[in-house]
Parts: C-alpha cells; structure tokens; sequence
C-alpha cells in the first residue's frame, strides 16, 4: 500500500515508492511479537465530544442515525432534528471532533440512506457531502452498497430501496490507502470498484438495523493500517512491485499476453507501459526502474509496445503487484492501527477491527455491549443499534 495522493492516481508504482527507502523497510511480522493483542475499548459518550485525545485514531467506520427515522428515546439523539439542514449540522460537528481525533493520515467511512419525507428524497448524502467539503474535506468516494433484499416497501408506485451510500472521506491527500491489499483480498483486479454488493447479516435484536461485518472489513482493509508508529503516528505503509502477470481469467488480459508473447516483448516494454500509464506516450519524463534509462528510452519501448498491443495496451498497466516489504520509521514504537466507531451500538465494527488485529473503540450515549463481548474472531455479527445516535 502506499499513501495515497491525486498524483498517485497517475504515477507508476515505481514512482510512488521511490523515497521509501529512506526510512527503511522491513516486515510487519518484526515487530507483530511485540505488541499487545488487538483490543477493544467502549466510551460512554457523545460523537460530538467523544474525549479522546488528539491524532489516536487511523480510521473510523460508522453508521449514524438516519434522518427522521427513528426515536432512541435520549434528548441528546441525532437523527430527529426538524428539518434536513439541522441534521446536516449535527453531523458536521460530528465531522470536527473526527478531524480532531483523526491522525493526519486517517480517514472516515460513514454509511448513510437518505430518507423520504412527504414523499420525497431529501437527498441527505448529498447534503452531508456539500456540507463536508465545505469544511475542508475530501470525498473520495461514493461507494454503493447493494443488496438483495431489505425492508418491505409499501409503496406502490416506485421501486423498493436496495442500497445505501458509504461516503470516504478524508482530510488531505495523503491519508492511507491500501489499494493493494484490498485487491488481493477480494480477489477481484488491481481496482475492483466502488459498488459493494453486501447482503445483511441475520439480526434478531431490538433494533432492526443490519450493518454487516463484511462492510467493516472492507473498509479496514482499505483505509487501516496494521501497524502505526506511536511516536511520529506514521503507518507501515506496503511496498510493491507491479510485474507482468495479468490476470489470466479475463479474456482481455489473456489476449494482451498472447500478443506480447507472439511479438517479443520484454520486460523492459512492459515496464515502459506501466511507467507511462494510459496517457499518451509522449509524456513520459522518467523510467524509474534502476537502470538509468531516460525518457527517450521509455517513449521508444512505450511506442514499440503500443505498435503491437493495440487496444490490449492498457492492460499491462493493471498487472499483479507483489509486495516487498513494509515502510519503518525507524523510531522502535510500532503500535496497532485504531478503528474508531462513534455510533457503535452493538459493536460489529469492533468485532470486526480487533478480528483483523486492530484496535477498536467505540462511543455510544448508551453502548448496548462491553468490552467483553467482542470476541477474538467474530461470533454471529450484530448491528441492532448501528442507526443508534451518539449525542
């Protein structure tokens, strides 16, 4: 993984770790003897206020109270203001106590549904977006959550409501992103998408709110780190290598590899695809691949590739990667990475993050689980109170 930055959308892999040798790397299992086992830890408390201390949490999955629907009985709830302006604002403060919380490389994941009210969308992700980037945010990214079923629909004259939003948002451009990981894990290409089909857990609790352990594990994956040094807050971010292996499963990458063979190419063109990207040759500046070859070079190689490939061109830039270590800062201090849930309710965020060797905490006006209920490895997950509010 690397920390992910706009320019990362463009540069080689080659590129992205060029400077990670100036602080080492090494392997996450070094130091895995050394810590603590992956716990969790309940606050009673308000998402607006959560008392933690400044820059102690890497990542944040949650899922706060929809608008207008439903009343969890505390005068402090959010989720029954007037109007959808006020909710916005609630959450908004919700967003500055996260960024104070929040380490500088850290990130949210916050799933919301929109509600209808006099028989109409109010359009509540998009408010909290607007609202968010007002405030400095970035939204990365929109992603759909689908499922099979839900809730019965008795309207009749549209169509039942299938999916949620869980919006990524982060503070700056550099926060940390683990796009390699999370592909190898879903075993699905080298960026497998923002549509994440998710059926809910089975939940027979009180509040009827399902928010399943896949989501959370997803988005661990994504935007935890397992280790982080406690002294200077850095992740261990991966170090990789792309190659030239495609996926032999998708026809497309199949005939790119049958059309490299029958020509000839080498390594050296492959690695010239890859440090030029889908864009024009042309714009090349650099092949940072050891061997000192100038930007020439890498048009020439680019050109010869692309002469051949044709339209399969692109698929050489999607290759496997293969990683080769982790980022060390040298400083000795290495601590677990931190999930933070401040609507956690039942706690199947908590479950989930210490299941993958984070830490977790959670923060609920009226948490319905304990310390102790989360197990090593989790055990028939709940979210009976995911739309439970924090205030």
């Amino acid at each position: 993984m690397s920390l992910a930055s706009e320019a990362d959308d463009t540069k080689p892999s080659c590129v992205k770790k060029r400077n990670l040798s100036a602080v080492g790397v090494s392997s996450l299992a070094d130091w895995e003897d050394h810590l603590a086992p992956a716990s969790s830890h309940v606050v009673t408390g308000d998402a607006r206020a959560t008392g933690l201390p400044n820059n102690s949490v890497d990542l944040i999955v949650t899922s706060p109270p929809y608008w207008q629907k439903r009343d969890y009985g505390h005068e402090d709830q959010i989720g029954l203001e007037p109007t959808p302006q006020a909710y916005v604002e609630s959450m908004m403060e919700c967003l500055d106590e996260w960024k104070r919380v929040l380490r500088p490389t850290g990130s949210v994941f916050l799933n919301v549904g929109d509600t209808y009210y006099n028989r109409s969308l109010m359009g509540i992700p998009g408010l909290l977006e607007f609202g968010a980037v007002q405030r400095g945010w970035l939204i990365r990214n929109r992603i759909i959550w689908t499922k099979d079923g839900g809730m019965p629909e008795p309207a009749k004259n549209r169509l039942a409501n299938r999916h949620e939003y869980i919006i990524h948002l982060a503070m700056k451009p550099s926060y940390y992103y683990d796009l390699v990981g999370y592909s190898e894990y879903m075993g699905n290409g080298a960026n497998p998408g923002d549509v994440w089909k998710i059926n809910p857990e089975r939940n027979m609790g009180a509040h009827l709110a399902p928010f399943p352990q896949e989501l959370v594990r997803r988005a661990v994956k994504l935007g935890c780190p397992e280790q982080v040094c406690s002294t200077c807050n850095k992740p261990r971010s991966r170090v990789f290598e792309r190659t030239d292996q495609l996926d032999p499963t998708r026809p497309q990458a199949r005939r790119a590899m049958e059309l490299a063979k029958e020509h000839g190419l080498t390594p050296e063109h492959i690695r010239a695809i890859q440090a030029t990207g889908v864009s024009d040759v042309g714009k090349a500046t650099k092949f940072q691949n050891g061997t000192g070859r100038n930007s020439a070079d890498v048009q020439r190689l680019a050109a010869e590739a692309k002469a051949v490939l044709g339209g399969y061109f692109r698929e050489f830039t999607f290759a496997k990667k293969v990683t080769t270590g982790w980022t060390d800062c040298g400083h000795g201090t290495p601590a677990r990475g931190v999930v933070l849930d401040p609507f956690v309710g039942t706690g199947t965020t908590l479950k989930a993050a210490v299941a993958l060797g984070r830490d977790a905490i959670g923060v609920d006006l009226v948490p319905l689980m304990h310390e102790a209920e989360v197990p090593a490895k989790p055990e028939n997950p709940k979210r009976a109170s995911a739309k439970r509010s924090a205030r």
